[in-house]
C-alpha cells in the first residue's frame, strides 16, 4: 500500500513540474486549463440528486414496507455502449420507524443518462426498476415482492441522509475553488490515498457471477431491441379453491398461452404475494394474489395440445 502511494505522489510531482513549464511557457493555455479542471472537478463532486422513489415490500426474512430511491450521480459512469453494463451505486439498507409503522430505505444511484433514457421510455423504465430490484435481492440477501408503485414524492428522507449513505461520508463542497487550491492540492491527494482508498463504491451489474463476486450485485446494460417488443396479457382465470367449510385451502389459475407450443418459453415467478409469468417476449401477465400463498408447495402444468397453463397454489 505505502509503495503504490509513493508511486502515485512522484505521478503527482510529475504533473505538476509540468504545470510549472506550462504556467511559465503559455500562461493563457495555463489558465484555460485550470478553469476546466476545477469546473469538471466541481461537477463531478457534486452529490446525488433524487429522481424518483419507489415503494414495495420486503417479503423475507421479515416482511416491511421498502423504499428504494433511485438516484442520479455525475460521478457514476454512464454505459460505455449499449452491450455493455450499467454502472451503478448501491448504499446500505437503513431502517426507519414512525407512527404508521417501520420500514426500509434503501438508495442507488445511476448516471444521469441512464435515468433520463428511463423517464422518456415506459419499457426501459420498467426493465430498469425490475432489475434494481433484483440486484437489491442479490446483494442483501432479501426476497422482495414483483408488485412496486411510483410514489408520489422523489425521495424518502432527507436528501442529506442519502448523500451520505450513498457517498459514505458527509460532505460540503461549497467554496470548491479555494478548498482545492494549488498550495494544499497534495495534501489532500496525500490524505485521500492514504485513509480513504474505497470512497467510492461502485457495483457493475451482470448477469454472470463468479464465485468471487459473491456479495455483489449484477445487472445488465438495457439494448432499445430487448425493451421495444411489444407483448400482450393473456387470457385468465384465478379461482379460490375452498373446503365444506368455506375455507379457503389454494389458489388456481389458468393462463391461455396461443402460439405457444413449450413450458420452456414460460417463465415464471411466484412469490407469497403475487404472480408473474413472461413468455417468450409474447406474453406477460401479473397478478396480485388474493391470499398469502406457500411458494414451495407450488406447482405447474403445461397442457401442451391447448397451449394453457395451470398454476396451482396451496395458501400458506
Amino acid at each position: 500500500m505505502r509503495a503504490s502511494s509513493e508511486g502515485l505522489l512522484t505521478q503527482i510531482s510529475q504533473f505538476w513540474n509540468m504545470l510549472d513549464d506550462l504556467a511559465e511557457n503559455d500562461p493563457e493555455r495555463y489558465k484555460n486549463f485550470i478553469e476546466q479542471e476545477l469546473k469538471d472537478g466541481k461537477q463531478f463532486c457534486v452529490g446525488p440528486e433524487p429522481q424518483l422513489c419507489l415503494q414495495t415490500k420486503i417479503l423475507k426474512p421479515k416482511e416491511k414496507i421498502l423504499f428504494i430511491n433511485l438516484c442520479q450521480w455525475k460521478r457514476i459512469t454512464a454505459p460505455q455502449s449499449a452491450t455493455h453494463p450499467v454502472p451503478l451505486s448501491v448504499g446500505r439498507p437503513e431502517d426507519f420507524s414512525e407512527a404508521s409503522g417501520s420500514y426500509t430505505v434503501i438508495d442507488v444511484a445511476y448516471n444521469p443518462g441512464v435515468l433520463q433514457a428511463a423517464e422518456k421510455d415506459q419499457g426501459i423504465k420498467d426493465q430498469l426498476i425490475k432489475m434494481t430490484m433484483h440486484c437489491i435481492e442479490e446483494r442483501f440477501q432479501l426476497t422482495l415482492a414483483h408488485s412496486y408503485h411510483v410514489t408520489g414524492f422523489k425521495i424518502k428522507g432527507s436528501i442529506g441522509r442519502m448523500r451520505e449513505n450513498l457517498m459514505g461520508t458527509k460532505t460540503d463542497f461549497t467554496g470548491f475553488k479555494e478548498t482545492m487550491g494549488t498550495e494544499n492540492i497534495l495534501e489532500n491527494i496525500r490524505s485521500s490515498t492514504e485513509s480513504e482508498p474505497n470512497r467510492l463504491p461502485q457495483v457493475l451489474l451482470t448477469k454472470k457471477q463468479t464465485s468471487s463476486d459473491k456479495g455483489r450485485c449484477l445487472i445488465e446494460e438495457i439494448s432499445s431491441s430487448e425493451i421495444q417488443v411489444e407483448v400482450k396479457k393473456p387470457a385468465y382465470e384465478l379461482k379460490v379453491v375452498k373446503d365444506q367449510n368455506e375455507k379457503p385451502l389454494k389458489i388456481e389459475v389458468k393462463i391461455e398461452l396461443p402460439g405457444i407450443n413449450s413450458v420452456s418459453l414460460c417463465e415464471l415467478s411466484v412469490s407469497e404475494v403475487d404472480l408473474l409469468i413472461e413468455v417468450s417476449e409474447k406474453y406477460r401477465l401479473y397478478l396480485n394474489l388474493p391470499e398469502s400463498v406457500n411458494t414451495e408447495m407450488t406447482t405447474a402444468k403445461f397442457v401442451k395440445n391447448k397451449s394453457v397453463l395451470f398454476i396451482t397454489m396451496p395458501l400458506a
